[in-house]
C-alpha cells in the first residue's frame, strides 16, 4: 500500500531561553490543514523547535511519507548531517565529548522517524515562507497563553 504524502511545517519559540515556550504546527494532506500548538511554562527554544516536530509526526494516524519544514538547523541538520548517528554512536555525547542536549526527544524523534519516510527541509525563519510565518504566530501564541496562566 502506498503512504499517504503529508506536509507539515513546525516552528518553535521561547520568550526567554530558558523560559515560556510554545510550539506551532500545520499538517497538509491532500489540501486540507490541520493547525496544532502546544506550550511549555519552562523550556528552551531548541526544545520547542523539536518539540513542533514530534507532535505534529506523532499526530499523523498512519505510516506517511513525510516532508517536513523547518527554520531550525539545529533538527534538520541533525538529521540530514547524520549528527543524530555520530551521537548514537558516542554513546550520546557530543564530538566534545559533552552529553548531548534534549536527549529525551531526539530518542522521541528516532522512534518517529522508524514509522514514517521523513525528508527533512530547512526553511529561512521569519522570511516569505507564509506557512512558517504561520507557525511562528502559533508559537508565540501558545507563549501568550502561558503568561496568561502565570
Amino acid at each position: 500500500m502506498k503512504k499517504p504524502f503529508v506536509e507539515i511545517y513546525t516552528d518553535g519559540a521561547c520568550s526567554g531561553n530558558p523560559g515560556p515556550g510554545g510550539w506551532g504546527a500545520i499538517l497538509i494532506y491532500e489540501g486540507k490543514e490541520k493547525e496544532l500548538q502546544g506550550k511549555d511554562p519552562h523550556t528552551t527554544n531548541n526544545r520547542m523547535e523539536l518539540m513542533a516536530a514530534i507532535q505534529a509526526l506523532k499526530a499523523l494516524k498512519y505510516p506517511c511519507k513525510v516532508r517536513l519544514y523547518s527554520d531550525s538547523a539545529y533538527l534538520v541538520n541533525a538529521f540530514k548531517n547524520g549528527w543524530l548517528a555520530k551521537w548514537q554512536a558516542n554513546g550520546w555525547k557530543t564530538s566534545q565529548r559533552q552529553a548531548v542536549e534534549n536527549q529525551d526527544l531526539w530518542q522521541e524523534l528516532l522512534e518517529l522517524a522508524k514509522i514514517h519516510d521523513i525528508e527533512w527541509v530547512k526553511v529561512k525563519g521569519h522570511g516569505d515562507n507564509p506557512y512558517n510565518n504561520r507557525c511562528d504566530r502559533l508559537a508565540v501564541q501558545a507563549i501568550e497563553y502561558v503568561n496568561r496562566e502565570s
